[in-house]
């Protein structure tokens, strides 16, 4: 029986209770990162370190993504009569916007401006049977 994996450990960390979003903070100037880099956009420092990122945040833009990506990068289903909408959008945390999956696909159910929370939603399950997770931000009810 396989256990719960995060898709990228850099990027996604599901190791404690809640997931957590893993970006950069340039120690010199304060400018955040997502996913984490080893220099600063905003001073071209490389004094950066790993940080966890809000969990939090509001829903800044978005769209839905109505047919299947190409392959790669996605890792969905390609067939498109079994592919399922799914909304996109940028979250604003206070630290920075994040480009996100969203577990909302109905337009009339989103709204610019709502409050939205990290979790998790299954991607596949891999060859050890091991189900493989992705973030995503579902709207606070």
């Amino acid at each position: 029986m396989g256990h719960r994996v995060s898709i990228n450990e850099q990027v996604l960390d599901i190791s404690e209770d809640a997931p957590r979003l893993l970006g950069g903070r340039c120690k010199d100037c304060g400018n955040h990162s997502f996913p984490w880099l080893s220099g600063c956009a905003r001073c071209a420092g490389s004094n950066m370190e790993r940080v966890p990122l809000s969990t939090k945040g509001t829903l800044w833009a978005w769209t839905v993504q109505g047919f299947p990506p190409k392959n790669p990068p996605y890792l969905g289903e390609n067939d498109p009569d079994k592919f399922e909408s799914f909304g996109v959008g940028y979250i604003e945390l206070a630290e920075l916007k994040v480009e996100a999956r969203l577990t909302e696909s109905e337009p009339a159910a989103l709204k610019v401006g709502m409050d939205m929370e990290l979790t998790v939603e299954p991607l596949f399950t891999d060859e050890d049977g091991n189900e493989v997770v992705t973030f995503a931000f579902a709207p606070v009810v």
